[in-house]
């Protein structure tokens, strides 16, 4: 008896007449069970972005800093840093913010708390979108647990950046093309078109891909007119939205091509975007921006490489016979994935880079396949036990296996679980003495606590690491030049130069690392390295036990000082250059 009710538990699809009977209560356990584990990753992953004041997602530094110019419109006067990124913000992620602002409600705080939404809506479709294809309330939970520890172990979810909103849309995109509901259909591209537009274009294919039908070894185009209805009114739509967008992020552009990027340490190991890799395995499978499999994890998303191999053997696997046609739809989401994968190469870097394509699409695609290949060798198993006997062993079975997948993100092998990509501010007072200064001051700094300044203290800096994005050339090749001047005033023997310096960029303060004059501060930060000549020459002076000018300005010039940074105020050194 433990055989079928296991199977009856776990295997038992719900047809439509049943959806009105008992079996509507094992729908809803699976369903609040998927998004009882959903809350309790967030949750977790959330107690470090309430662990302090001042912490904020790695990422939205880039993003949200900037934003603050919706509640002060007088913030980041000329900013270059904050003109480019709002340049390149998608318009809707930008209107959503706009909105947030307009209800007083903290940037930062909002950024935090709204994955709490989005891991709901990503669970939840996720789980009916699993239904309309096998309609075993077990499959939709495993799809979502698994999709909910790949979002975890990634910053996919606590990025407060446009991605976070790839899962949720493009769950809803798939589940409403299956549903045939052309308004949901057109709502949720044009969501996606606004947020994050890289995946309308993968969503577009799929509708182009849908006119067509193979049929006996033949490929037929859909007689359907509706079917092309849709897709050139998703055309349209698409283009009205992203237009906008493209014309406003290319007043920084063009983009930087491929053959100028090789030549750059930026694209390269070590550099600010690890894309170029001597390694061709490495280069087109699993890295990071120009692989088409990067960042596929946990591991058991790869049982989904199953389900095609499962399909050819249907006989072998009685619950097949639930799955419905539109299962296909995963293989169509796969192909335009790759499609625009191998565009964007070939397009490098105008289409962003290429992993973009397929990093997103790839896990959703993979856990809900994943978790159908899991249920029906699950189901046939059980069948097979019922005519064998061998109860004890599937029962012990059905435990390690429910255990493995619940219990993976507490293995010793995951250091940590959830990941979440914070960043905590190091220098609190900092932060308070700068917001006290005028609204149009520069800071000047090779330090990366300078990263943090826009976003916590709401002021201009000259330079920052985080935002030293090569990818305009425009913006680009103004932020190199900055760098350049700045490390060469900053380890320059001659005052006049520094002051030169201070009048060029309209520098208030300096800041600079206690530690910034030794030359393992160079040798050792390979972001000031990838400025070449000025690095190396800086280095070589601080070798020769060159003393610059700053360092002999410290004690006399400082306005405010922690433990390994102090502020210098531009105009006492240029006082300084009168004696």
């Amino acid at each position: 008896m433990l055989i079928p009710q296991l199977q009856k538990l776990l295997t038992t699809p719900i047809n439509q007449k049943s959806r009105h009977n008992r079996y509507r209560f094992t729908v809803i356990f699976w369903y609040i069970l998927s998004l009882t584990f959903a809350i309790a990753y967030i949750l977790i992953g959330l107690q470090k972005a309430f662990s302090s004041k001042y912490i904020v997602s790695d990422d939205a530094r880039e993003y949200i800093s900037w934003m603050y110019r919706y509640i002060n419109p007088d913030l980041f006067p000329g900013d270059l840093i904050a003109d480019y990124f709002q340049s390149v913000t998608p318009i809707g992620y930008g209107i959503l913010y706009k909105i947030i602002a307009a209800l007083n409600i903290d940037l930062i705080l909002f950024s935090k708390i709204f994955p709490i939404l989005l891991g709901l809506i990503t669970t939840s479709y996720c789980f009916v979108l699993c239904m309309e294809i096998l309609p075993v309330p077990i499959v939709g939970f495993i799809a979502s647990l698994l999709l909910n520890q790949s979002l975890c172990m990634h910053d996919d979810l606590f990025s407060a950046t446009p991605r976070d909103f790839i899962y949720p849309l493009f769950l809803a995109f798939l589940y409403y093309l299956i549903r045939s509901s052309r308004f949901g259909i057109l709502i949720v591209l044009a969501l996606q078109a606004l947020i994050y537009p890289l995946i309308a274009f993968i969503e577009l294919l799929i509708l182009l891909m849908r006119l067509f039908r193979w049929q006996n070894g033949q490929i037929t185009i859909s007689q359907n007119r509706k079917d092309f209805i849709l897709f050139t009114a998703s055309i349209m739509i698409a283009g009205i939205v992203i237009l906008p967008y493209a014309i406003q992020s290319s007043q920084f552009g063009p983009t930087i091509t491929a053959a100028v990027a090789r030549t750059m340490p930026e694209y390269w190991h070590g550099g600010r975007f690890s894309y170029f890799s001597h390694n061709i395995i490495s280069y087109w499978f699993d890295g990071r921006d120009s692989g088409f499999f990067a960042l596929i994890s946990p591991p058991q998303l790869l049982l989904g490489l199953l389900l095609p191999i499962i399909l050819k053997f249907k006989s072998h696997f009685f619950l097949t016979k639930e799955l419905k046609d539109e299962v296909k739809l995963l293989l169509q989401t796969a192909i335009a994935s790759l499609i625009m994968f191998f565009i964007a190469h070939a397009l490098a870097f105008k289409l962003h880079w290429p992993s973009r394509y397929t990093h997103h699409t790839f896990k959703m695609v993979l856990a809900v396949a994943a978790a159908i290949s899991i249920i029906l060798i699950l189901d046939a198993t059980l069948r097979w036990s019922r005519e064998n006997g061998k109860q004890i062993l599937i029962f012990g079975t059905i435990i390690i296996l429910g255990a493995g997948l619940v219990f993976y993100p507490s293995n010793f092998s995951l250091k940590v679980f959830p990941k979440t990509p914070y960043v905590v501010g190091q220098a609190p007072t900092l932060y308070d003495f700068l917001q006290k200064q005028p609204q149009n001051i520069v800071i000047a700094s090779t330090s990366e606590e300078a990263d943090n300044i826009p976003i916590f203290a709401q002021r201009t800096i000259l330079v920052g690491k985080e935002y030293a994005l090569p990818i305009h050339t425009k913006y680009y090749a103004q932020f190199s030049k900055r760098m350049l001047d700045l490390i060469n005033a900053q380890y320059s023997e001659d005052i006049n130069q520094i002051k030169d310096f201070i009048q060029k960029y309209n520098v208030t303060f300096w800041l600079l690392e206690r530690s910034a004059f030794v030359p393992e501060y160079i040798a050792k930060n390979t972001w000031l390295q990838q400025y070449q000549p000025a690095a190396r020459q800086a280095k070589t002076k601080l070798q020769n036990n060159s003393l610059p000018v700053l360092a002999t300005l410290i004690n006399s010039c400082t306005v405010f000082e922690t433990d390994n940074l102090v502020l210098l105020k531009a105009e006492c050194i240029k006082f300084a250059t009168k004696n």
